[in-house]
This record gives structure tokens, sequence and C-alpha cells, in this order.
């Protein structure tokens, strides 16, 4: 009888299926990996978003007047008509567009002059 099981005329059922498993892997390279640990790799964290809060401005040579964009306004970054009227005895408005809502949501700095009232104007900013 030959020595090698392929070239043996005479094998076995078993014989033959153990040459033939051994033929289909003489090639192939087997690996396991990922023992000792179930869980799955986690997602980078996000930095969290701080928290929107009211914005108070400070206005030029003040009497009384109080300018404060709220949380939900600046949340909202639409345009603006602020009443800054406070316990001044008079009333002025300041307009802020979208783009200056926005920024002063995102911490930028803005400044506007308010409208005319008992002849004089004052400047609110936001920083």
């Amino acid at each position: 009888m030959n020595e090698d099981p392929i070239l043996d005329p005479l094998l076995d059922r078993r014989q033959f299926s153990l040459a033939a498993l051994l033929a289909m892997l003489s090639g192939v390279t087997i690996t396991i990996s990922g023992c000792g640990s179930s869980s799955s790799p986690s997602a980078p964290t996000p930095t969290p978003t701080p928290p929107v809060t009211d914005k108070t401005g400070t206005i030029s040579a003040n009497h009384g007047h109080v300018a404060v964009i709220t949380a939900a306004q600046l949340t909202a970054g639409g345009a603006l008509v602020l009443n800054i009227q406070g316990s001044a005895s008079h009333n002025h408005t300041v307009e802020l567009s979208t783009t200056e809502v926005v920024s002063i949501r995102d911490g930028r700095q803005v400044a506007k002059e308010s409208s005319t009232g008992s002849n004089h104007t004052h400047t609110v900013t936001f920083n």
C-alpha cells in the first residue's frame, strides 16, 4: 500500500474525507478573535452645548432702561424689537436682526443704537 493517502487507490471513505479536507484547508488561514469582551466599541462622546440663558444688554448713559433678550427668544433665533423702557419715564426700542440675535446667542458682541426718545438715543451692547 502506498504511503501517500491521496495517491493510494484503495482509500476508504474516512481516509478520503480526511485527505479531501486537508487538501481544501491547505492554503486557508483561520483567525479567531474577540475573546474576553462582549461590549462593542463606544462612540465618541459629543461635547455638550451650554444652556441658553437670558442676555442683558449694557445701556450707555442709562437712566432706568433695561434691555433683556430671553432664553426663549435666543433659542428661536428670530428678529426682535425690544422695549427697553424699564423704570425710565420714556421708552426706547432696539431692533435686532435674525443674524444679530444668533450672534448674541452664540456669545459674540453686538452693539445697537436705540430709537430716539425724549430727544436722545442709547447704545445697547450685548456681550
